[in-house]
């Protein structure tokens, strides 16, 4: 009738890396939603955390609430739009078309940068190095072992996709990923399922950045995906406009539980809750 979970990680917040719980999943059965169970949920979670000797957490929601440490805004972009269309995720605009619009969002059907291929568990050190030196440069982030790394994001088909850029020394030099989430249609004819991919962690050394996402763009596209969805977190703003991602109409807001610090900006943010 209710759910909350929360799994343990090192985050890092205005340089002091400290063992936190990443708090994720609060849901109540929608017919026991007035019935304050949400509190008792929170204070358990919070109890047992305490438990192991971890006193401060992170989260997000999609509502402000008092102590919010940065807020970030959705932008999602079109890869099926006659399905999304059809299913009332987006619309045609005043003197668009379908043929138009089906024009304007259409990718190639390959990517351009050569090399780049599914993340192996031999790519995992070199991987991980590169990815944990470029979140380095945020003030929130989370500081991924080695592990870790590998369990977030090593390549589950329906769950998370990365891809690496290895150069002519072997070395990796690029990194992109997205992770799935899938959500039911309901009263549509003709669609069951909208397959939304979520922009997860990326690295780019030897191409811009704006050029790796159009190819993550493509790969996500080639395995099924309706529609590719990013927070202008990190450098993410680099490429929202240019490759045509549109503004949601909702931020999501980052808070950390019990560790007071100044608030920050969008682009100072370095981590994504799955």
């Amino acid at each position: 009738m209710a759910l909350i979970t929360a799994v343990p990680a090192k985050v890092r917040v205005y340089g002091e890396e400290k063992d936190m719980a990443e708090v994720n999943f609060l849901c109540v059965h929608r017919k026991l939603r007035s019935k304050r169970l949400a509190p008792v949920l929170i204070k358990e979670i919070t109890r047992r955390v305490n438990h192991t000797g971890v006193f401060q957490a992170v989260y997000t929601a999609g509502v402000k609430l008092p102590g919010s440490v940065a807020s970030c805004r959705y932008y999602h972009r079109t890869l099926e739009a006659r399905k999304l269309v059809e299913i009332g995720f987006t619309r045609l605009a005043p003197r668009m078309t379908m043929a138009r619009m089906q024009k304007l969002y259409k990718l190639p059907a390959e990517p351009n940068t050569k090399g780049l291929r599914p993340m192996t568990p031999e790519d995992v050190p070199a991987a991980h190095k590169l990815v944990v030196k470029y979140l380095e440069k945020f003030q929130l982030a989370v500081v991924f072992s080695e592990d870790e790394f590998a369990h977030w994001l090593l390549p589950r088909k329906g769950v998370v996709s990365s891809f690496v850029r290895m150069d002519a020394d072997g070395v990796i030099t690029d990194f992109c990923s997205y992770y799935h989430l899938h959500s039911s249609v309901l009263g549509n004819p003709k669609h069951n399922t909208l397959n939304a991919a979520y922009s997860f962690y990326n690295v780019a050394k030897t191409v811009s950045l704006t050029a790796l996402m159009k190819d993550c763009l493509i790969l996500a596209k080639n395995e099924g995906m309706d529609v590719f969805n990013a927070l202008n977190l990190m450098e993410n703003d680099n490429f929202l406009e240019e490759l045509k991602f549109g503004m949601g109409d909702g931020n999501l807001q980052y808070y950390v539980y019990n560790w007071f610090c100044p608030t920050m900006q969008h682009n100072d943010v370095g981590l994504v809750l799955l």
